[in-house]
């Protein structure tokens, strides 16, 4: 795998680079609700050397119903400079989590305009599979000033995903399982109608990983676009249950050179909330 300190770092180039002075390691994990699983609490037992650890639910937008919606611009400052991640640092991003929830903080980062900022292949898992060092103690935290500039073309809401799945100018590419895709299997949040967004191509995030959890090459990854009919002349704009592993994709697509993508932060839970948006079932 190429390194890329703006996209994907392999547990190799960490090991290297753990102790350089402007490093800053963030476990991003989280766990669907029914999992049972503390992100938390399993951070707190064993972690990265330094990581700290950023919650998804709790650094959110409160304004909105939503689960875990992008930040303010305002609270991503107070919390990076809480932790002591700021200007001038490199960021890796980890997670121990089924569903890659680092993605959706290095795609978070990116919305604040911050790039120099890499999501760890393979995640915790694959760290300490190879008995890379981990420890239990929470890390020194000096504040650190952070200056950022909001890329609004990184984010869609319902209004513009509705636009774009009306004029067919975008694919809008779902992270989401077949079952889900189609319409054949219950959401696991309730209340919500089953099916996807008129015009979205399904390319299950599992389908971008190797089995080890790290991600396929950018020539696999092209084509597991491609398989899925995605036409990649296209902007797009990615989206999933609640927009996590939407952020898979959009590292993808970043890794092949895919520029022109946006994500769907409000994703099925909003969508398939709204009785008057229609919905499509079955395959694409």
């Amino acid at each position: 795998m190429q390194d890329d300190p703006k996209t994907l770092v392999s547990t190799e180039w960490l090991g290297k680079h753990l102790n350089d002075p402007d490093l800053r390691v963030i476990d991003a994990s989280w766990h669907m609700p029914a999992t049972g699983r503390d992100a938390r609490a399993e951070y707190d037992a064993a972690h990265i050397p330094g990581a700290r650890f950023f919650d998804l639910d709790e650094i959110s937008d409160k304004r909105s119903a939503l689960p875990h919606m992008a930040p303010p611009v305002e609270m991503f400052i107070s919390r990076m400079r809480a932790m002591g991640v700021g200007d001038g640092h490199q960021v890796v991003v980890y997670d121990n989590s089924d569903v890659r929830s680092a993605a959706r903080l290095w795609w978070t980062f990116r919305l604040m305009g911050k790039t120099d900022v890499a999501v760890l292949d393979g995640g915790f898992a694959k760290w300490q599979a190879e008995g890379r060092p981990v420890e239990d103690m929470p890390p020194v935290l000096r504040d650190r000033h952070i200056t950022v500039q909001r890329q609004a073309g990184l984010v869609r809401d319902v209004t513009q995903v509705a636009a774009a799945s009306k004029l067919g100018d975008h694919e809008i590419i779902d992270a989401r399982a077949p079952e889900r895709f189609r319409g054949e299997a219950d959401e696991p949040r309730p209340g919500l109608r089953a099916g996807h967004i008129p015009g979205a191509r399904n390319l299950p995030f599992g389908h971008l990983l190797n089995k080890d959890g790290t991600m396929k090459s950018p020539d696999a990854l092209r084509a597991a676009f491609e398989a899925a009919g995605v036409d990649l002349s296209k902007p797009a704009i990615t989206s999933c249950g609640s927009g996590v592993t939407a952020a898979v994709l959009s590292l993808a697509l970043e890794r092949i050179g895919h520029r022109n993508h946006s994500l769907y932060d409000g994703s099925w839970t909003e969508w398939g909330s709204f009785p008057d948006l229609e919905i499509a079932t079955g395959d694409a």
